[in-house]
C-alpha cells in the first residue's frame, strides 16, 4: 500500500497521525469518540475515589457520546454529522472515556464486536490504563485486532515517580512496562499519552520521559498540553499559584525539543490539545487550536530554515 500513495511530510513536519492512516487506509479516515458507560479503579475507590488529579468529571471524554445509547446509536450519529461536512466513509471508533477495559469480560465482548462490526468502522482505539489489562481482556483484544486494527492507548503521562504520585496516577512503572510487552507480544499497537507541563516538571523532566519511550516498543504517541479544568484538584493547586501553565511560545518550544528527541517512526497522534471550553480554565489560548497548530508549523519551518533540519519519519 505504501507504494501507491506518495505522501508529502513537508505538509507536517512530523509523522503525523494523518499520515500514518493514509499509508495504512489510503483514504481519509476520522473518529468517532465513544462512551462505553465505564468508570476507573481512581474513581470507585478500588485505587482512589478522587480520580486523576486533571481529569474532568467527564474522564477525559467531554467530547464522546452519550454513554446511555448504544455504540452504534453513538457511531451513527457522529457519522451523520461529519457527513454532512465531508464525503467521508470510513472512520475508527475511539473509546475515550474512562477507563476502557475496567468491565466484566463480557461487557467488554458486547461493546467491542458492536463497534468493530460497524460498517463504516475501520479500526478501534481504545484508551485505558496498564493496571487494567488482565490476560483475558488481551486475548479478547487480541481477537479483535485479527478482524480489523486494534490500537491500545495508555495513560502513561510521566515517567517519574515524584510526578506520577501527585497525579494520582495509581500504578508504577514496571506495570506500564509488563502491559506493553503483553499487547506487542499479541501484536497489538500501543499508543502512549504524556503531558507536558506537569507541575514540578522542567525540560529535561519531559525529554527524560521521551528518551525512555524511544527504548520500548511503542507505535505512536500523544503530546497533550496540560489543561486546567474546573472542578478538578489540579485547579485549586492553579488557583493557590502552585504552579505554572506554559504560554504558547513556550508550549511550541516544547513541542519542538521532544520531536526532535523522539524516535522517528513513533507515530504522533496528538501535538496539542483543545480543552472543553466550557470547563478550560487555563490555559485559554490552547481553546484557538488552528492558530496553535499554524505558529506551531511556522516555528518548524523557521528552524528548518535555520538549521538545516528536515522533520520527517526519514
Amino acid at each position: 500500500m505504501k507504494e501507491n500513495i506518495k505522501i508529502k511530510w513537508e505538509d507536517k513536519p512530523y509523522y503525523a497521525f494523518n499520515c500514518m492512516l493514509k499509508e495504512r487506509f489510503n483514504r481519509k479516515v476520522y473518529k468517532v469518540s465513544i462512551n462505553a458507560g465505564m468508570t476507573c479503579p481512581n474513581r470507585d475507590g478500588k485505587i482512589d475515589t478522587r480520580g486523576c488529579i486533571f481529569c474532568s468529571r467527564g474522564g477525559s471524554g467531554d467530547f464522546a457520546g452519550k454513554s446511555k445509547e448504544s455504540i452504534q446509536t453513538q457511531i451513527d450519529k457522529q457519522i451523520k454529522i461529519m457527513q454532512n461536512k465531508s464525503n467521508v466513509s470510513d472512520f475508527i471508533a475511539y473509546f475515550q472515556a474512562y477507563t476502557n477495559t475496567y468491565a466484566p469480560l463480557e461487557y467488554l465482548k458486547q461493546v467491542f464486536y458492536e463497534a468493530i462490526n460497524h460498517p463504516n468502522i475501520v479500526a478501534l482505539s481504545i484508551a485505558t490504563r496498564p493496571d487494567c489489562l488482565d490476560d483475558n481482556i488481551i486475548e479478547l483484544i487480541s481477537s479483535l485486532n485479527k478482524i480489523k486494527p486494534v490500537w491500545i492507548e495508555l495513560g502513561l503521562q510521566t515517567i517519574h515517580e515524584k510526578t506520577a504520585e501527585y497525579i494520582r496516577r495509581g500504578y508504577d512503572l514496571k506495570c506500564f512496562e509488563k502491559a506493553v510487552n503483553k499487547l506487542r507480544k499479541e501484536n497489538i499497537d500501543v499508543i502512549v499519552h504524556t503531558i507536558l507541563g506537569l507541575p514540578g516538571e522542567n525540560r529535561k523532566d519531559i525529554i527524560d520521559t521521551i528518551e525512555y519511550l524511544n527504548k520500548k516498543d511503542i507505535q505512536g504517541i500523544k503530546l497533550q498540553l496540560l489543561h486546567v479544568l474546573k472542578n478538578t484538584d489540579l485547579a485549586k493547586d492553579y488557583i493557590e499559584n502552585k504552579f505554572k501553565v506554559y504560554t504558547m511560545d513556550e508550549y511550541i518550544d516544547m513541542v519542538i525539543d521532544c520531536i526532535e528527541h523522539l524516535r522517528k517512526d513513533i507515530v504522533i497522534h496528538r501535538i496539542t490539545g483543545d480543552g472543553p471550553k466550557k470547563i478550560l480554565i487555563a490555559p485559554l489560548w490552547s481553546g484557538n487550536k488552528k492558530k496553535v497548530l499554524n505558529t506551531l508549523h511556522h516555528e518548524f519551518k523557521i528552524r528548518e530554515a535555520y538549521q538545516g533540519k528536515k522533520y520527517n519519519k526519514n
